[in-house]
């Protein structure tokens, strides 16, 4: 009986077997390998590059921002803008304030006075009141400036003598002043403030020639006092304090008479900031006076005019006895 041959399990080598064994298996498992190290690999260079670099960033010199002094001070708002800092606003307004109660009449101790007590609030304040008015927001948009060439100051001496310009110009005749005495502003930081208070100063003579309130110490007290009542500017009722600088007849006059007329038309009176000047030069001065619901005080130009009359007499009565 012939012996059948068992098949072995084991294929007789071949190079092209081997060469399939060789492809099919191995080959994808080292690869995956490969990647997933060659990926951790970049990923860890990756992050090894970035962390240096993100250190060295921090590592850069930065720009440093010098705190407000004497000797870093901010670039000016406005052209002619002195930055102050708190302790040099302060000793202005302190030296300022002291030396305009002694003579209220040096304009450009009250102009430093006002400037360095009208911020922050007050002159914000008043930047407000001509905001929510249509005429204060037209002033501010068209930003007038009151001057001789402006105004052309013939112009108004050639009006009629009831009317604002006449009156205006009268006063400035009258008191040896013209509206280009008045100082620019220079240390309130927010520029349309700065223009607020600028728009006020340029004022004041308009306001003179609105109450007939003469430029003596006496006069200039009553008016300061009228403007606190109405602008509740510092300056202005730290100006009233020179009523102690008065003589004693000055002085009694301006509490039984100057004193309650400045109160009660302040108050109750509109808001002067928001005349626009430029446009009332025709109008009677009466009708704006009824307009604003502001009253005029009495004659204070008369009244003194009648007291130095009265003492002339009172010494040449003296006189005539001694003889």
């Amino acid at each position: 009986m012939a012996t059948i041959p068992q098949r072995s399990s084991m294929l007789p080598f071949s190079p092209s077997r081997a060469l399939i064994c060789t492809v099919s298996s191995p080959i994808p498992r080292k690869t995956t390998r490969t990647t997933t190290r060659t990926t951790t690999m970049t990923t860890t260079v990756m992050t090894t590059k970035t962390r240096p670099a993100t250190t060295s960033l921090h590592r850069l010199p930065q720009h440093r921002h010098h705190p407000f002094s004497v000797l870093h001070r901010p670039p000016p708002n406005y052209p002619g803008h002195v930055p102050l800092t708190g302790i040099e606003r302060a000793a202005l307004a302190v030296g300022s304030g002291v030396l305009s109660f002694l003579d209220p009449r040096r304009g450009d101790l009250i102009a430093a006075l006002g400037e360095a007590t009208a911020v922050p609030y007050f002159a914000d304040r008043l930047r407000r009141v001509m905001l929510a008015d249509a005429t204060g927001r037209r002033i501010l948009r068209d930003r007038p400036r009151i001057t001789s060439t402006s105004l052309d100051l013939g112009r108004l001496r050639a009006l009629p003598p009831e009317t604002v310009g006449a009156t205006y110009v009268a006063w400035l005749d009258r008191e040896g002043v013209t509206p280009d005495t008045r100082a620019a502003v220079r240390y309130v930081d927010d520029e349309e403030c700065a223009f607020v208070i600028q728009r006020y100063r340029e004022s004041h003579d308009f306001y003179h020639a609105l109450t007939a309130l003469p430029v003596v110490r006496e006069g200039e007290v009553a008016l300061k006092a009228f403007e606190f009542a109405n602008t509740l500017l510092p300056m202005t009722g730290l100006s009233v304090l020179a009523v102690a600088t008065l003589k004693p007849a000055e002085r009694r006059r301006f509490w039984s008479v100057y004193g309650p007329w400045a109160l009660r038309n302040g108050l109750r009176g509109e808001e002067v900031i928001n005349v626009y000047w430029e446009e009332e030069l025709e109008t009677d001065v009466r009708d704006l006076r009824a307009r604003l619901n502001i009253e005029a005080p009495p004659d204070l130009r008369l009244i003194r005019t009648r007291e130095r009359a009265q003492r002339k007499l009172a010494k040449a009565a003296a006189a005539q006895q001694s003889w």
